[in-house]
């Protein structure tokens, strides 16, 4: 038969993830058209999910202790193939990592992804793509930064605890213990995000409520960051603050930038190649992507957009598989969605949608054979 099918979905939150996914996506299109070739290439856009499409993609799981975001010890993976890692934040400094799930906007720490970026350099990495959705810190990275050996001091010289609350108190900052390999080594940033550092846009106003901050916390946050951004300009004599994307995860973003050199790319659009998806389309006839809720915010910088975006550009029509459906036909085909399908079209109750996706993944992906594929070219 000729043409083969690209299945390249992200994670359905909360339900399956990408890998599981693209499997039953797969599964159930092989057994509507026997001797269909199917390819799995689940994808991710720098948040959660980013390490375990990596391991699809034939990378190596390497799993380290590290510092969660309240300071327990965690076990986190990173993704390792010959010299390049592949490091997710929300591994070690995640929403998922706080303990019973509490907030913690003013102390929690971004140093377990440091502590993961470290262990990358132990294992000989000289590219390091660093995925930063998820974060439960509005550290500015600070956390990250003394994970590699920087030290933040107070006028008394005293080393500050952990979070972004502390910041407002940084007098000066002592990088002479800085890890050296940083400087040979190439950081990419991988995410969706282009607020800056600071200011009404910025990480502590946008982002700081999700993660528990009160109104009156955001501000103390914003002016403490502002105090972090000086301190690490004077020392680095790099300015960050303007930068779209420094504000990603909490200002992960911006120390990744000031302190390991790091280039900012749109999540998707990076993992594309990174993944081995672009790479995927040509010759092939269809693309399946998708993810748990198809909304308005799939259509800025979410992975079906990006993958949908490729797609079009490769000349591959392309439908999507999603928990829900909120778009309009125009929308989707604006997107370069040709269709969606929708396991609520199968199943009412939402709750069991997510409990057993598997199966309604499949019937779903034979209706995307019955439009798609069967019967010719």
């Amino acid at each position: 038969m000729p043409g083969h099918v690209v299945v390249a979905p992200d994670k359905f939150k909360g339900s399956l993830g990408a890998a599981g996914v693209a499997q039953a996506v797969a599964d159930g299109l092989r057994a509507a058209v026997p001797g269909l070739d199917a390819r799995e290439h689940p994808v991710a856009d720098g948040g959660d999910g980013t390490v375990e499409a990596a391991l699809s993609a034939g990378f190596a799981r390497k799993e380290v202790p590290c510092t969660g975001p309240t300071g327990d010890t965690v076990t986190a993976s990173l993704a390792v193939r010959e010299q390049t890692a592949v490091v997710e934040l929300a591994e070690a400094s995640g929403l998922r990592r706080l303990p019973g799930g509490r907030l913690a906007p003013m102390t929690a720490t971004s140093r377990g992804t440091g502590e993961l970026i470290r262990a990358a350099l132990d294992l000989g990495c000289r590219q390091v793509v660093l995925g930063i959705g998820g974060s439960a810190c509005t550290d500015g990275g600070a956390g990250m930064v003394q994970a590699l050996g920087g030290r933040l001091l107070d006028a008394a010289g005293t080393e500050l605890p952990a979070g972004g609350a502390a910041l407002a108190d940084l007098d000066r900052l002592d990088l002479d213990g800085f890890d050296p390999r940083v400087a040979g080594t190439e950081f990419v940033v991988a995410s969706d995000v282009d607020n800056p550092l600071l200011g009404p846009r910025g990480a502590a106003a946008v982002y700081g409520p999700q993660k528990g901050a009160s109104a009156a916390e955001v501000a103390l946050l914003d002016a403490a960051l502002a105090r972090w951004a000086a301190v690490a300009g004077a020392a680095t004599g790099v300015d960050a603050t303007e930068v779209p994307g420094g504000g990603a995860a909490g200002g992960v973003g911006f120390a990744a930038v000031v302190f390991l050199g790091a280039e900012l790319h749109s999540g998707i659009d990076y993992l594309l190649d990174l993944l081995e998806v672009r790479s995927a389309l040509p010759g092939a006839r269809l693309v399946v992507t998708g993810e748990g809720s198809l909304d308005e915010q799939t259509l800025h910088g979410k992975a079906p957009a990006g993958v949908a975006a490729a797609a079009r550009a490769a000349g591959v029509p392309t439908v999507a598989v999603a928990g829900r459906n909120t778009l309009p036909a125009e929308a989707l085909e604006s997107a370069g969605i040709a269709k969606a399908y929708a396991l609520s079209d199968l199943e009412d109750d939402p709750e069991r949608s997510m409990r057993e996706p598997v199966p309604l993944l499949r019937r779903l992906a034979g209706r995307i054979a019955a439009d798609w594929l069967e019967g010719g070219s």
